[in-house]
């Protein structure tokens, strides 16, 4: 090495959109791809893709939910 390493910068950018909303998005997408997508790998692919966006989404709002009081 030299001594003179360099640091990569990151960039940063401020989203527009909540997390639980983009993954809902992708979702949605991700379902309408499957759809024109001839029954196989890929489209089994895709629709796992889905599932899991959709799961992260339920998982993001049972977590950021306020807690329930206990009876």
């Amino acid at each position: 090495m030299d001594g003179g390493a360099r640091t990569a910068k990151r960039r940063l950018f401020k989203q527009t959109t909540s997390l639980k909303e983009r993954l809902a998005e992708e979702a949605t997408l991700l379902r309408k791809q499957a759809q024109g997508t001839p029954p196989g790998f890929e489209r089994e692919l895709l629709v796992r893709k889905a599932r899991r966006s959709e799961a992260a989404s339920h998982m993001i709002e049972w977590l950021t939910s306020a807690p329930k009081e206990p009876r």
